[in-house]
């Protein structure tokens, strides 16, 4: 085991690298930060040439990202164009990102993990089918759409929950918007467990244990289950990064100041230190994840064995 996760991150150096490499090209070649910084207003050309030498901005790109990795490593991320380190944004949007991510990610484990095993162990028949349904409309359904409603509805209207969250990003304040985050992924894990727990109910092992006379809870819940969790264990890992990075929505509608509200901003002023700084630290936390998911297929299965 030791030696596998030695050997996969050493994979994830190059997939790193140029991962973080496109991304600085894409943001840093296709933009002009100088003119981004003085927004509708012309610089001065000796003001914008003493900038440009300050940034490294008239080094060629390879240049550039070698010294961005080089202060990266040293826990240097850039100033964004206000003069605030993007260090100093990170750390207070990243924990108001992970709260949301992890009550979201909770939803989505328990309620689409539940529905879709319900929806599995009854195939064919009408709570089957209301959760096909169920779940339908929720991916039909833009994100955005049904934040404003869940916004109006159950925070205004009802009054069930705050309809915007506060500075301090409490925790009950992020049940509505991890419901929000949360619903599109759910549905597709709601779906994925039904498939998963269709097919394997079949299989030789689960009638083996059945024929044995070993209760039914325990059929379910460590035969069948711990095998049909294997392609879900591979759609949460993933989407880790997927509702960390993708939160754009939801923050901005509950007004969150988190890493979706930060990529935001960069991205509308042309940030370039806040865009290429956020998006590098997502790539860390996808590939984070990825190993994890590795790492737990062997738990899942036995039969799994990493040399």
């Amino acid at each position: 085991m030791g030696r596998y996760v030695v050997r996969r991150l050493l994979q994830m150096v190059p997939v790193f690298i140029g991962t973080t490499f496109l991304i600085f090209v894409m943001v840093y070649a296709l933009g002009d930060p100088v003119a981004a910084m003085f927004g509708d207003r012309t610089p001065d050309p000796a003001t914008a040439a003493q900038i440009r030498e300050s940034l490294h901005l008239n080094d060629p790109l390879w240049s550039q990202y070698l010294q961005y990795m080089a202060g990266i490593f040293q826990g240097d991320f850039g100033t964004a164009f206000n003069g605030t380190p993007v260090a100093e944004l990170m750390g207070s949007a990243f924990p108001n990102t992970v709260k949301l991510t992890l009550v979201a990610f909770a939803i989505e484990v328990v309620v689409g993990v539940g529905l879709g095993v319900v929806a599995g162990l009854r195939r064919g028949r009408f709570v089957d089918t209301g959760v096909l349904v169920f779940t339908l409309l929720v991916i039909s359904i833009p994100t955005f759409v049904t934040g404003y409603l869940l916004q109006y509805f159950v925070g205004v209207k009802l009054g069930w929950a705050a309809p915007a969250v506060s500075v301090d990003v409490r925790l009950d304040e992020l049940i509505l918007p991890g419901i929000v985050l949360a619903g599109v992924s759910l549905a597709y894990v709601a779906r994925l467990t039904r498939t998963s727990i269709a097919e394997n109910i079949r299989s030789d092992y689960i009638r083996t244990a059945t024929a044995k006379g070993l209760p039914r809870r325990r059929v379910v819940g460590v035969h069948l289950l711990r095998n049909s969790l294997i392609p879900v264990i591979t759609f949460l890992g993933t989407d880790i990064g997927a509702l960390m990075g993708g939160a754009i929505v939801t923050e901005r509608i509950f007004n969150i100041q988190g890493v979706g509200y930060q990529l935001y901003q960069g991205i509308l002023r042309q940030n370039s230190p806040t865009v290429v700084g956020f998006v590098t630290i997502l790539v860390v936390v996808f590939l984070a994840a990825n190993l994890i998911v590795d790492l737990l297929y062997a738990v899942l299965d036995p039969r799994i064995r990493y040399a």
